[in-house]
């Protein structure tokens, strides 16, 4: 588990920002903030080093990809041993339906959200690439209708 990382407002502010855009200019960044831009530049910098900030993504609509129907599935896996949970997260992440792959404590050992083409390509999936598996127990699949995107992540605020 990773250390926290000692923020002050204007690095929390900074984090809000660009979760809510990443593309914003680190000039628009440091007038919105209150800051030059070159100590903006600094902080975002300090921010990446220190590992609070760990990337920059891409974010596509699957329905516009050709893969229209998501998913999650529950899997159970058994017998739960190191040397099957390897090969079985690679082959996962690895496959191109995969869009997050999480493993779990409680009855369900990973929770996989996939996008398909379609319920036949749904089927095909849950059959071939994880039933198939003599490592896999059970299968639950759950239907995402609609998703919503929820507010920046910033440390908890201390309890009074």
């Amino acid at each position: 588990m990773s250390d926290s990382v000692l923020l002050d407002p204007v690095d929390l502010e900074i984090l809000r920002l660009l979760q809510n855009d990443a593309r914003t200019t680190y000039r628009d960044l440091a007038a919105a903030v209150g800051i030059a831009p070159s100590t903006c530049l600094d902080r975002v910098a300090r921010l990446r080093r220190t590992g609070v900030i760990t990337g920059d993504r891409l974010r596509v609509d699957p329905g516009r990809l050709g893969r229209p129907l998501e998913a999650l599935l529950s899997v159970q896996v058994r017998p739960h041993r190191r040397e099957l949970i390897g090969p079985f997260v690679e082959r996962i992440r690895a496959l191109p339906e995969s869009r997050a792959l999480f493993h779990l404590a409680g009855p369900d050992d990973y929770l996989v959200h996939v996008a398909v083409a379609g319920t036949a390509d749904l089927q095909r999936l849950v059959i071939d690439e994880f039933t198939a598996r003599p490592e896999v127990a059970r299968v639950e699949t759950r239907l995402i209708f609609q998703q919503w995107d929820c507010g920046p992540l910033l440390p908890p605020t201390p309890a009074p």
